[in-house]
């Protein structure tokens, strides 16, 4: 009986035939000339399992497996044919199996979780030089030259939920007005969603948001809450506010009439203390504290993404291409996390992506009966030279 490798089993998490239909809605494997949609995921998942650094590298080490391809429904790649199916491919293929499987992950890891904590963020990519420069230097900003992904992060179970892809000159802020708002969520974000009144959205959503203000956004203070002692070394103030300007920035009206809470957090390191924003006026000020701290989480999200898997060099240099490469990236980092899940790893998803990269082609049943047997053969030998000086 065939035992399949950790590449495969690492793939059941996201089924052919669901694969299949998304490509056949789109139409994708239209004139594909025998190198599919399912071969360029295959080839492109182990560029980022493997660390491939260039095209040449991943046809060598995937086309070296040749015996795990029936099995894997795939067939040895040429470099040239990749390169091409990259550049020209439709992305949304891919883009919706990352959905597909964000939505698994989150299904299967939400119910051990207490508390829906959604972290919001972006970050670029840098994308210069030769190749790049053609379609992203007239959307650079003065620090960014590239392209910027956004993340929904749920923050307890360490996956992202939502993406989406904009040039860097876009405003943090008009990806966040396009979240559907999910009623009982804690919604975390930094100063670059500041919009009064996708604030009030949030709210009128029965959801809550931590964030925080600007140093000269105008409020009213209505109260002030009492600190405990056990925290006052950390919080500074608790008060209840109010927004004093209703047509704030050029006449544009304030919907957000609610009363919020601001809370003064010290930063021992820095000459300003943190202000926070809220609408949660129940909760005690440690806990909002720490829900804004837990957005370090997506920062480690996108570190992790950009240090262990392949998105700051790329096999292709047009958008399609580029964008082919992040989604797969994105892809692997949840078909991990889902593995890691089934197999019940206790060990950090580095430690897993350094195992699965040494081990991608073995076999972890039949290793596990190898070792089996040399354990039975050495216990029976032991025995033996044991009788013989009895």
């Amino acid at each position: 009986m065939y035992r399949i490798s950790r590449f495969h089993q690492i793939m059941k998490a996201l089924p052919r035939g669901t694969f299949d239909r998304v490509v056949q809605t789109h139409q994708a494997d239209k004139h594909s000339k025998g190198f599919g949609c399912w071969d360029q995921l295959l080839a492109m998942v182990y560029a980022q399992l493997s660390g491939a650094s260039s095209l040449r590298v991943l046809e060598t080490g995937f086309n070296s497996q040749r015996t795990q391809h029936y099995h894997l429904g795939t067939s040895p790649i040429r470099r040239s044919t990749l390169a091409e199916a990259n550049g020209r491919r439709n992305t949304e293929v891919f883009a919706e199996a990352a959905k597909l499987l964000m939505s698994q992950a989150h299904r299967k890891l939400r119910r051990e979780s207490e508390e829906l904590l959604y972290l919001l963020d972006s970050s670029p990519i840098t994308l210069k030089g030769r190749g790049f420069d053609s379609w992203t230097s007239a959307n650079s900003t003065r620090n960014t030259q590239g392209i910027k992904l956004h993340v929904l992060y749920a923050g307890n179970e360490e996956i992202p939920i939502q993406h989406s892809f904009t040039a860097p000159n876009v405003n943090d802020i008009d990806e966040g007005r396009k979240l559907a708002i999910e009623p009982g969520a804690v919604y975390v974000f930094d100063k670059g969603y500041c919009d009064y009144n996708w604030w009030h959205k949030i709210n009128e959503q029965q959801a809550t948001f931590v964030t925080r203000f600007k140093y000269n956004a105008a409020l009213g203070v209505e109260s002030a809450l009492p600190v405990p002692a056990e925290d006052a070394d950390t919080i500074l103030k608790d008060e209840i506010v109010r927004f004093a300007n209703k047509h704030p920035r050029g006449g544009r009206k304030n919907h957000y009439k609610s009363p919020l809470r601001r809370i003064a957090v010290a930063r021992p390191d820095h000459d300003r203390s943190l202000v926070l924003a809220t609408n949660d006026l129940e909760s005690p000020a440690s806990t909002i504290a720490r829900r804004y701290k837990d957005r370090w989480g997506i920062e480690l999200f996108f570190k992790w993404i950009k240090q262990h898997l392949k998105i700051k060099s790329f096999l292709g240099r047009n958008e399609n291409a580029v964008r082919i490469q992040i989604l797969t990236a994105l892809i692997t980092y949840l078909l991990l996390a889902i593995y890691r899940k089934a197999q019940d790893y206790t060990g950090s998803l580095w430690i897993l992506l350094a195992e699965v990269r040494a081990t991608l082609f073995q076999r972890p049943s039949v290793e596990a009966e190898r070792y089996r047997r040399r354990t039975d053969a050495m216990i029976e030998l032991a025995a033996r030279q044991g009788g013989l000086f009895a």
